[in-house]
């Protein structure tokens, strides 16, 4: 390639990360309204860790834990629900996960045994949850029953 064909490309590309850059920004000021534009909008599962998990519990007011490990087939059923949900309720609600093997202390603080288990924390407090697989409209119903 030479130098002039190498200017274009660097051009082009330059072109068009600004525009996705634009649109994203459309996008993410479009969600919300009035005080709520400045707030981030968390619109997938965050990975908690034993590290950050109190500050998560602590931060979001809805939080909506998922116990979960890689060698668990029920796990893998749930996951794609935890992330349909994680955009449907973006900004209401914020969705997580913890490797149970990857983080024992807090799978064994909150006495995980069964997994999945997926844990609601509202204003910092474990109030509900599902152990096993549950099905979308299950975990719906009972999560926009603690949306304010």
């Amino acid at each position: 390639m030479d130098h002039k064909a190498m200017q274009n490309w660097d051009d082009e590309l330059s072109n068009i990360m600004a525009k996705k850059m634009k649109d994203l920004s459309r996008r993410n000021n479009g969600i919300g309204s009035g005080a709520n534009t400045s707030k981030v909008v968390i619109a997938a599962p965050i990975t908690l860790t034993d590290t950050n998990f109190a500050e998560a519990v602590n931060k979001y007011p809805l939080l909506v834990v998922d116990f979960w490990a890689p060698w668990c087939g029920p796990c893998r059923m749930v996951s794609p629900v935890i992330e349909q949900l994680a955009g449907e309720y973006a900004g209401k609600v914020v969705f997580g996960k913890l490797n149970v093997d990857e983080n024992p202390r807090i799978a064994s603080a909150f006495g995980i045994q069964s997994i999945p288990t997926i844990a609601i924390f509202k204003n910092g407090r474990n109030i509900d949850g599902f152990i096993g697989v549950t099905s979308k409209s299950q975990m719906q119903t009972k999560i926009l029953s603690y949306i304010d």
